[in-house]
């Protein structure tokens, strides 16, 4: 059924969608309703939806969620987080709410600096090369003053210009590492052009140029998190004992790089969350946090913990290059209504909300983790999501969330629960029908 195609860019958006359901769909009319009925309404609206990217046929949804009660240096935020795993808005909610009665998160941001590099070959004389970008190096930075001169009235525009010999680790290898201060934006496309022009202005003939790019590994545009207490404040029952098994599993997750991933995923789940929600880029802060947490050789946690004096505290320092103005955090309908849903933040008061967010997260899957487990919660938010998989009405719904209340969830629990609901109008049972088999 699938072929190739020539020029489908150029089909109308009407024409692309009748292609693909006429080569990709045993059912056209239905691959057709599918992808119409996410269409906005306001054709205003999905017009500009649609020129985001190339090829675009519809919109695809997820959830726009809010975490209240995110009290951060005495402020208080409500935070948008754009999310389709059920469990991690509530246990961002949570950890919310039990931190904001203990003084809130703290947080600052430690440095802003964002890297650009153009990366070059050379065969000559390495001295020579030396002398001529000493001699360049004020021109080169002049060269962009054009380009610099809005972003240098808002503090920004670029830091410095280092020469670096990469020789020993690739013949003939330089590049120019320039940094830069962007203020309030991501700044992308700000330092791609300035690296281009500053490439074009260094280039000679014995000077081969292949790229000029930023980096999204941002080990100095850092940001730092926090929470404390005393450690009876922080459970109900055995609190000295769980203080000391939360502090082991962050030790755990500080040497060992398969429980790293897991648990640095879980502090994503937060920041990515909040990024895209704000209309940042989440790949760009994902790649460059991962980065971040293999600086010393070997993946580690993001996040770390200490227990001095009957205090406990719980911390992260995390790269995060943001912006609340430029690209579509303005563009953006609801990236708009969530800087705005935020009082409006700068750029580094953003980066303190979403490293709060990351370290909240993480809070939440150690404090299970160490407890009752990650299922517990975990499949209770999940079970609505498995009750809608199997077609359930809303009265059996209310029966099957009120019959799983005290008993183990999972799929196949849960699949023959209703099944044995739609069978005899009841359970039949006192316990879960896999429970035996589990």
């Amino acid at each position: 059924m699938s072929k190739t195609i020539n020029g489908f860019s150029k089909l109308t958006k009407e024409d692309k969608i009748q292609w693909i359901a006429a080569h990709m769909f045993t059912n056209s009319e239905d691959a057709i309703v599918v992808l119409k009925q996410y269409w906005n309404t306001d054709k205003k609206l999905q017009k500009l939806h649609d020129d985001f990217v190339e090829n675009t046929l519809s919109n695809y949804y997820l959830p726009f969620s809010v975490v209240p009660n995110v009290l951060i240096n005495d402020k208080i935020y409500t935070v948008p987080m754009v999310i389709e795993e059920s469990s991690v808005v509530a246990a961002a909610s949570l950890t919310s709410k039990f931190w904001s009665k203990r003084g809130g998160f703290k947080a600052e941001v430690i440095s802003t600096t964002k890297v650009g590099q153009v990366h070059f070959m050379f065969l000559g004389d390495k001295a020579a090369l030396q002398n001529y970008f000493v001699k360049k190096k004020e021109s080169l930075i002049s060269s962009t003053e054009s380009i610099t001169k809005n972003m240098r009235k808002r503090g920004g525009g670029i830091i410095d210009i280092e020469l670096r010999d990469k020789t020993s680790d690739l013949p003939n290898y330089y590049q120019l590492h320039i940094t830069f201060e962007t203020v309030d934006s991501m700044g992308a496309n700000f330092i791609n052009t300035c690296l281009e022009t500053i490439a074009a202005a260094f280039k000679r003939e014995d000077i081969q140029i292949i790229m000029s790019i930023l980096s999204n590994y941002v080990p100095d545009c850092l940001v730092r998190a926090e929470v404390s207490c005393k450690v009876e404040d922080l459970y109900k029952e055995n609190a000295t004992e769980y203080a000391q098994k939360f502090l082991t599993a962050v030790k755990i997750a500080q040497i060992e790089p398969y429980r790293a991933v897991t648990h640095n995923k879980g502090v994503m789940n937060g920041i990515d969350a909040v990024v895209l929600a704000t209309g940042n880029d989440f790949r760009a802060v994902e790649a460059g946090v991962h980065a971040y947490a293999s600086k010393s050789g070997k993946y580690k946690s993001l996040t770390d913990c200490s227990i001095e004096n009957g205090i406990f505290k719980f911390w992260i320092e995390v790269p995060l290059a943001l912006g609340t103005v430029g690209g579509l955090t303005t563009l953006h309908p609801l990236s708009k209504f969530s800087l705005e849903m935020m009082q409006h933040p700068t750029a580094q008061e953003l980066m303190k909300i979403v490293a709060v967010i990351g370290l909240a997260q993480n809070f939440a899957a150690l404090k299970a983790l160490t407890t009752k487990g990650i299922q517990h919660g975990h499949m209770k938010m999940h079970l609505t999501n498995i009750i809608k998989q199997l077609g359930a009405s809303e009265f059996e719904t209310v029966l099957l969330n009120n019959y799983f209340k005290d008993k183990s969830i999972s799929h196949i629990a849960v699949r023959e629960a209703y099944e044995q609901l739609k069978l005899t109008g009841d359970f039949g049972c006192a316990q879960s029908p896999s429970e035996e088999k589990e």
